[in-house]
């Protein structure tokens, strides 16, 4: 998939990513590559500032945390977050309406 094609949907799919437990951030990258059938394989270098950008903006909160022997700092959504998420959502359906209208269904 081509990186233009995720550009103003990271936040998103990373918020959605942590609606249901708190991972880490490689986990995350594992999910966001597992849940897209493998179509997303984000860099680090992309999301980890993605993910401190949404704890900046409340969106998310982080704390550390033991995992398979090693300490890893570990994100979870907030209620800022899960709000957000559903906004987040509610412009995508709209989006995605507005361009399947201009496309058509073939």
């Amino acid at each position: 998939m081509k990186a233009d094609a995720l550009r103003g949907h990271l936040d998103a799919m990373l918020l959605a990513i942590l609606e249901s437990e708190s991972l880490h951030g490689y986990a995350v990258i594992e999910a966001l590559k597992q849940r897209s059938g493998g179509e997303l394989n984000v860099p680090t270098g992309t999301v980890y500032p993605a993910l401190r950008r949404l704890e900046r903006n409340g969106f998310l909160r982080s704390g550390w945390s033991n995992v398979g022997g090693r300490e890893r700092r570990t994100y979870s959504l907030t209620d800022a977050g899960g709000r957000e998420l559903a906004t987040q959502r509610g412009q995508w359906r709209h989006t995605a309406s507005t361009i399947a209208a201009v496309l058509g269904t073939g």
